[in-house]
């Protein structure tokens, strides 16, 4: 094997055999050089780690993330160790890239573009004030669901640490909202421009159950259900709070004559976006109507609105933004109405009880996409009692 980088010797002249570790060291290097490549503009590996897209994908169901559908998007930060993210692996703090050179946002042009519904992997739009605790797990999941503030955060575990757009957290969740729609949720249900939005027929969602015998479930209903032996809710074994039910297993509980009903979140959240229960009193089950911005679109501007737009005007587009009583100034200028520079999306989880996504963050921007989940190559499942592959899963395409 002879790799361009290697000077070669002149034609005649005597040629040296190469050793057995240049070989090595030769076909190591292109190997690397091929599958960076491979992993940078065609597709990447990706891992599921929680259950927020369940059942549409399952924890530790391993995919192949296609970055040509949309387009590749050119690293931003080309200085890094090759299949690394933000870190080195077996360290907790340790950066795997240099912000020494940073390039500005551009994607090449790929097969198709984002349709409503694509099931998308993208980096963490909190992403870029990550805040470690001091054994290395990342807290922003802290700030979120518990309302603590960064700066509540730093009192307990340091500085926050910046990361590049291309070196945040990697999230998977479904668009269920591309740039111009409008979301809304009305007791549960999705709502996309006044009509009703996509329902995964195998979506989890939260019920409370109470047992027609007033005993508790026994141990066959227990496996139909694949609940854990004396599962129930409090001292009253008979009443059960159940957050990963299908509308099928829901039916079933129904057939036993049971009493069963949603758990709907109707109580209003602080750790909704925007964080403003006093105009905006949300919750995962009430929320909106909120408009997606699209690149181009004008929205007019009060101090009413601004919170739903005010990350992206400071953090994503990068205006320095100033509220003075009623008056806003975006650079310097009073303004009553911002323009959108990019195209912004709305993600939300299958297992809508369960899923921290844009009705907790907002905005996904088209620079933080990363490309489309494709194929599932392998899966299994795992507890502290068994073991075992799914093999019905294997090469099987997501939807």
């Amino acid at each position: 094997m002879k790799l361009f980088f290697w000077k070669r010797k002149k034609a005649g002249g005597p040629q040296k055999k190469k050793s057995k570790v240049r070989e090595w060291i030769e076909a190591a290097v292109f190997a690397i050089v091929v599958a960076a490549l491979i992993r940078t503009f065609l597709f990447e590996a990706f891992m599921i780690p929680s259950g927020s897209m369940e059942r549409t994908l399952l924890i530790h169901d391993y995919l192949f993330v296609s970055k040509i559908s949309y387009g590749p998007r050119i690293p931003m930060t080309p200085l890094a160790w090759p299949f690394t993210n933000h870190t080195l692996p077996f360290t907790k703090t340790t950066k795997a890239f240099s912000t020494a050179i940073q390039w500005p946002y551009m994607r090449l042009p790929g097969f198709s573009k984002i349709k409503r519904n694509d099931v998308i992997v993208f980096n963490y739009p909190l992403g870029d004030t990550a805040i470690y605790s001091k054994s290395g797990d990342d807290a922003d999941y802290y700030v979120m669901k518990r309302n603590l503030t960064p700066d509540t955060l730093k009192l307990f575990y340091g500085d926050p640490i910046y990361r590049p757009v291309d070196k945040r957290e990697t999230w998977i969740k479904r668009c269920v909202g591309i740039s111009g729609d409008t979301i809304m949720v009305v007791d549960g249900q999705l709502f996309v421009n006044g009509e009703p939005g996509f329902a995964p027929p195998e979506a989890l969602t939260s019920y409370r159950v109470k047992t027609r015998t007033g005993k508790p479930f026994n141990d066959k209903q227990q496996k139909d259900l694949h609940l854990d032996a004396g599962y129930g809710l409090g001292e009253d074994s008979s009443r059960y709070y159940l957050y990963d039910l299908t509308t099928e297993k829901a039916a079933l509980i129904k057939q036993w004559g049971d009493t069963i009903q949603p758990d709907p979140k109707v109580k209003t959240r602080k750790g909704i976006f925007p964080g403003n229960p006093d105009n905006y009193p949300w919750s995962e089950d009430t929320y909106g109507p909120i408009y997606v911005p699209k690149k181009g679109a004008t929205v007019q501007l009060d101090t009413c609105v601004l919170p739903l737009y005010r990350r992206i005007i400071e953090n994503y587009e990068h205006n320095q933004l100033e509220v003075k009583g009623d008056k806003i100034f975006i650079n310097g200028r009073q303004t009553t109405a911002y323009t959108f520079q990019m195209n912004y999306y709305w993600m939300m989880g299958d297992n809508r009880h369960q899923s921290i996504d844009s009705r907790f963050w907002g905005f996904v921007p088209e620079d933080h996409l990363i490309g489309k989940a494709w194929l599932i190559w392998f899966s299994f499942h795992k507890t502290y009692k068994d073991f075992y592959i799914r093999w019905s899963r294997f090469f099987t395409l997501i939807k």
